[in-house]
């Protein structure tokens, strides 16, 4: 497992940028380079189950990923199923004086061999949901 964590910022409020993290129809349309297919399976309350197809780095992963959110300020990710099965993103979004702090921790788990695990190691990891985060936060912002 690789561990990872990072942080980002958005002068937009935290409503915003929350609703545009967690409108996951949206992510196949908006971040095709990452997200070639969403197919949300199940809606419960605060819980969402979704069928996501994921490109990082030239990777490409099937996951099936259980989100819970506690709006507006926390977003959690739990893969509980497929190539990433075990990996768990929490995404945390703090008020802040001139906007929204966005804490990203990642405790990246795979259960096939990763090009960009093995050549570049936590540094790409990052990089790349750093990556996503900064897409979400232009979107937000535009």
């Amino acid at each position: 497992m690789t561990k990872v964590k990072f942080e980002k910022f958005t002068k937009v409020t935290r409503e915003k940028i929350f609703s545009v993290v967690t409108n996951y129809e949206s992510l196949q349309s908006k971040l095709p380079q990452f997200f070639p297919s969403i197919r949300i399976i199940s809606v419960r309350s605060n819980t969402i189950l979704v069928e996501e197809h994921l490109k990082l780095a030239g990777n490409e992963f099937i996951v099936m990923a259980k989100h819970a959110v506690k709006e507006p300020h926390l977003h959690e990710i739990f893969i509980v199923g497929g190539d990433l099965k075990g990996t768990h993103i929490t995404e945390k979004f703090e008020q802040v004086q001139d906007g929204v702090r966005i804490i990203v921790n990642v405790d990246f788990k795979s259960k096939v061999k990763v090009r960009f695990l093995n050549f570049f190691g936590k540094n790409k990891i990052e990089n790349e949901f750093s990556k996503i985060m900064d897409e979400l936060i232009s979107i937000a912002e535009n």
